[in-house]
């Protein structure tokens, strides 16, 4: 791939993360937190799924029962947000490369080597967040398909 499509790819790979971003965050406002931060909750047989934010209504915070299928978009949206921050800081780093490698040459490691190990932290730290999040949306509605209280 030659270096002008690789610098337009990443533009967009940033424009597209940072976009995904602040459609999380507007969500986020509209139905007043996540579900990552809420829970579900047995109410007379029923689940009664729950949002909750941070700082968006009052200082305490707020909770709110949403529809199933609002509480599981702002689940995947959530798990959604580790691979675009991935993605963008991954596009910034190939975009800085260059004056990565330009401008550390002495040091305990070469440019190149520290391009590659903050991609492999960068890779390896929002991977295992991702996961974890998976993990947890997973039990929390294996939980309820189960009939039991989250």
């Amino acid at each position: 791939m030659d270096r002008r499509t690789r610098n337009r790819l990443c533009i967009w790979l940033m424009i597209l993360g940072i976009g995904n971003f602040i459609s999380y965050a507007i969500g986020y406002a509209i139905i007043g937190g996540d579900a990552p931060n809420g829970y579900i909750k047995q109410v007379d047989d029923t689940p009664v799924y729950y949002v909750r934010g941070h700082f968006v209504h009052r200082s305490i915070g707020y909770e709110q029962d949403v529809p199933r299928w609002v509480w599981i978009y702002s689940y995947l949206h959530s798990i959604s947000i580790w691979p675009s921050i991935a993605a963008v800081l991954l596009a910034m780093l190939v975009l800085a490369r260059p004056h990565i490698i330009a401008t550390y040459q002495r040091g305990i490691m070469s440019g190149a080597t520290l391009v590659t190990v903050l991609a492999t932290v960068i890779v390896l730290v929002t991977s295992v967040i991702m996961i974890l999040f998976v993990v947890d949306f997973i039990r929390r509605l294996g939980t309820m398909s189960e009939g039991a209280v989250s």
